[in-house]
């Protein structure tokens, strides 16, 4: 469902992606980890059709990346970090803005937003009273999270989906995704939530400076590395552990 060969991007002199080469099957549910700057965001735009690669390939659903660039769109929903929604309109306009971009016919798309919004525990008054300017940060999320699933796409891609979720929500989410999982979606999960990844993630990515690190099972990849958990692993192999020591160095300047 998504092949990546030697896919590369470069901003001037600065390479933020470096030959990333993986492939993932249908009904896979795939951590994307790394840390702050290490090209995750960089690599999901690309492979969502937002930034066009400088180098190497990818394909989507067999389509390629570059040649069919607007197919790729119609066959992936895209959560992106930002959480970014036009705030002049209700939710309700949004989505059926969405549904429509999609080509879903008007009683149709209704119908999956009611769906939607009753798994969410939104109420339509919220939908149709409210400027999405007015909206928590977690309510704008499950209005997002909802836009990139209205066309069924095959293909998901999420961008720290859980950020701004109550914990209810969260918990909704995985169940979700694990479902989509089930029913034949690919789903590549970014998050730095390492411990929800090592639960609800049957394989995980980890690149650091735009290059990939490890990919494998998080239990499997666990035990090889003798680190008890992904947490422990990622710092290991990110630089973490550095990291830790000079917080407790600066926490000593308190006790000092």
């Amino acid at each position: 469902m998504i092949l990546a060969h030697q896919l590369t991007k470069c901003f001037g002199a600065q390479r933020a992606v470096h030959e990333l080469s993986f492939s993932i099957p249908a009904g896979q549910i795939v951590g994307f980890l790394g840390p702050n700057g290490a090209g995750k965001s960089t690599t999901l735009k690309m492979l969502t059709g937002m930034l066009a690669p400088t180098s190497g390939s990818a394909s989507i659903c067999g389509l390629d990346l570059v040649k069919d660039t607007l197919e790729v769109k119609r066959q992936v929903g895209f959560v992106p970090e930002s959480g970014a929604v036009f705030e002049s309109l209700t939710g309700l306009e949004y989505l059926e803005m969405i549904a429509a971009l999609y080509g879903i016919p008007a009683e149709a798309a209704r119908e999956r937003i009611q769906q939607f919004i009753a798994f969410f525990d939104l109420s339509f008054a919220t939908l149709t009273d409210k400027l999405l300017g007015a909206y928590s940060k977690g309510m704008r999320r499950k209005v997002v999270i909802t836009a990139a699933l209205l066309h069924n796409p095959p293909v998901v891609f999420f961008d720290e989906p859980l950020d701004g979720l109550d914990a209810n929500a969260a918990v909704g989410f995985k169940a979700l995704i694990q479902t989509l999982a089930r029913e034949g979606k690919t789903i590549v999960y970014s998050s730095h939530i390492l411990d929800v990844v090592e639960r609800v993630c049957d394989r995980v990515l980890i690149i650091d400076k735009g290059k990939l690190l490890l990919d494998g099972a998080p239990d499997a990849l666990v035990a090889q590395h003798g680190s008890g958990t992904l947490e422990r692993l990622f710092t290991q192999l990110t630089g973490g552990e550095e990291l830790e020591r000079r917080a407790e160095d600066f926490a000593k300047t308190f006790r000092q």
